[in-house]
């Protein structure tokens, strides 16, 4: 059996939708479906999401809403014209569904943007099953109540709740192909409960694990995974096979194709993950699995991201001072800050955090505190870093991975600000200042790709 999620350009028009149902069609063993809400058709079109979000903030603001319903509906309405369905007591209930939304929520505004947001889901896995009904499949909607998909009381962060795996196990002796909403779920007050981001990807997960799916497929617009952003690097290679901690190093580094936190149910129970792409379904895509062959390429990938900074901290003899590193790190938790990285040296240590949570007065409240209660002999932050993570679970094995980028970013002529690599030899992370971070990614793919006959 086979789970299969269909992200939001897979399923934004009613020509996708076709394209989905094809696919659904062309093979018995896709029997569980998970959609997203209806993306961008073409470049400068606004995802249903996003639309939904413009309703809540209306309603929030004590707009009026009328003109949000309408434009969201007519997405829907434009679908199903597309494909000649009778949908109008389907869309009316949608209309009828989000009022009744806004009115139960409309004095609580994080309930009401995670029950406005799912309704792009929710709305649209009825639209598709009502559609495979329509062409003679035997299709259901199902929703995350019935599935059985509760989660943690806690707005636009849902997490899963560990006896749910009981209740959706029962899915896979249900008949026909059923279709999920993905993106949320249920607290057990009976809120809806919206992930965080790449919410999609994570209900398809979890239903994979859940139902102990043989594949949990997941398709998109690109017809497989590339080692490097084809934004930055023209005709990149294609990864055949990845494996869950490549695939989780990359994806927490800026890989936008599949969310880190997607991951954690298939890879606990050792589902395979297959990419794949609805317009070129015969595309073999890529291969998330637990090992790979890697002596031929021992690493997978590299991904970037910016809006980094760095907070350096000295005082001498830093390294026998007992407790210095907890109480720095427990300074940033009373402020609410999280971390990425922490290299470190005998009398200095460094924070790299993202730069936008230390906003307003923040910034300086954290320097107070480190130099008054740390009596650090000196303390700066610098900003506009960038990340770049050098990935591979052969880096291990392999005698001048570590030399082969600093070799290449010394011919493009890059300063390296830091670089850190943890215990598991799974990636190595560099820093450099954000204007030159596609220059250095092209260097490294240049060195650790470009010579390689392509897949």
């Amino acid at each position: 059996m086979k789970v299969a999620k269909f992200g939001g350009s897979s399923v934004a028009s009613a020509e996708q939708f076709r394209k989905v149902a094809y696919i659904i069609q062309s093979d018995v063993e896709r029997r569980i479906i998970v959609v997203s809400a209806p993306g961008k058709r073409y470049k400068t079109d606004t995802k249903v999401t996003d639309l939904l979000i413009q309703l809540a903030e209306a309603a929030i603001q004590g707009e009026l809403i009328e003109p949000f319903v309408e434009t969201v509906i007519r997405r829907y309405i434009d679908i199903a014209d597309g494909l000649e369905l009778s949908a109008s007591d389907v869309t009316e209930q949608m209309k009828a569904d989000l009022r009744k939304k806004i009115d139960t929520y409309r004095h609580d505004q994080d309930r009401l943007m995670d029950a406005l947001k799912a309704s792009g889901e929710d709305n649209n896995a009825k639209l598709m099953a009502l559609y495979l009904r329509h062409i003679g499949l035997d299709a259901h909607y199902v929703s995350p109540k019935e599935a059985g998909i509760l989660v943690t009381d806690e707005p636009g962060n849902a997490q899963m709740l560990p006896e749910s795996y009981e209740k959706l196990r029962e899915l896979k002796h249900r008949s026909g192909v059923l279709v999920i909403p993905g993106f949320f779920g249920y607290s057990l007050n009976g809120h809806i409960v919206t992930f965080p981001r790449g919410g999609s990807d994570i209900t398809g997960s979890i239903v994979a694990a859940g139902v102990g799916a043989d594949v949990y497929e997941n398709f998109t617009d690109v017809d497989s995974i590339y080692c490097v952003n084809p934004s930055i690097v023209d005709n990149p290679r294609q990864l055949k096979e990845i494996t869950y901690r490549e695939m989780r190093e990359l994806s927490y580094s800026g890989f936008s194709v599949f969310h880190d936190e997607a991951l954690e149910p298939v890879y606990k129970a050792r589902i395979p993950v297959c990419v794949k792409n609805t317009n070129n379904p015969e595309a073999p895509g890529t291969w998330i699995v637990a090992q790979r062959d890697y002596r031929d390429q021992p690493v997978a990938g590299i991904a970037s991201d910016t809006g980094f900074c760095s907070i350096n901290v000295s005082k001498y003899l830093m390294n026998r001072e007992i407790g210095f590193g907890r109480k720095l790190l427990h300074i940033l938790e009373d402020e609410g800050i999280s971390y990425e990285h922490t290299p470190s040296g005998i009398d200095n240590m460094s924070v790299i955090l993202r730069a936008n949570q230390l906003e307003g007065e923040k910034e300086r409240r954290i320097v107070d505190r480190i130099q008054t209660e740390l009596q650090v002999d000196d303390i700066h932050i610098e900003y506009g870093l960038a990340l770049i993570m050098v990935v591979g679970e052969g880096m291990e094995r392999a005698v001048g991975v570590a030399a082969k980028a600093t070799a290449a970013f010394a011919k493009a002529n890059i300063n390296i600000e830091m670089i850190n690599q943890g215990s598991s030899e799974v990636s190595m992370m560099f820093g450099v200042k954000e204007e030159v971070v596609d220059q250095a990614v092209k260097a490294l793919y240049d060195a650790y790709f470009s010579k390689q006959p392509l897949s």
